[in-house]
């Protein structure tokens, strides 16, 4: 009897625990949005990201019409001659490859500047919503942002209007 009594005020301890965390949201893709900065880095990403493809279209382009010649021209050409075209189109494949992955690898040149431009910005804001956490007493601030986790929010508890401010946004 005691065990089921110490269990049973063990878990209204717990639930009334539950009661007293205080939750709100933000919405993340909603504050960049309305950051000039994070636009103004998307948009020289996308600027990056397009010159960097456009030289490596303009590579593939070389190494194809490479190969359109040599396979008119193979049968004029001596065995020597053919391995070394050959092997000179096998290289600039390979310089390609090793191009795109220069640029638009994991770690590549393209996540480099990702992290130059956009990772301040985001810290920023983890920052805002960091000292807004602690402000108002929040136990947790979710992200309505990332997916279709909440399936109600009461708008009450959106905070990212406060988040802009706190960046010095007006919204």
């Amino acid at each position: 009897m005691k065990k089921i009594f110490l269990g049973l005020i063990i878990a209204l301890m717990g639930t009334g625990m539950g009661f007293s965390q205080k939750f709100a949201f933000v919405d993340t893709d909603y504050i960049l949005g309305r950051i000039p900065a994070y636009d103004a880095s998307q948009k020289q990403l996308d600027k990056y990201a397009a010159d960097w493809q456009e030289e490596i279209e303009t590579k593939r382009a070389e190494i194809e019409k490479l190969y359109k010649d040599y396979q008119a021209e193979r049968v004029l050409l001596t065995e020597e001659m053919r391995t070394k075209r050959e092997d000179d189109i096998i290289q600039r494949e390979k310089d390609q490859k090793d191009l795109q992955k220069k640029y638009f690898a994991p770690e590549g040149e393209l996540y480099k500047k990702r992290q130059e431009l956009v990772k301040p910005i985001q810290d920023d804001i983890f920052n805002a919503i960091k000292e807004l956490a602690q402000e108002g007493n929040y136990d947790v601030i979710f992200d309505t942002a990332s997916g279709p986790t909440m399936l109600y929010t009461n708008p009450r508890y959106d905070k990212s209007d406060e988040v802009l401010t706190k960046l010095g946004i007006q919204n």
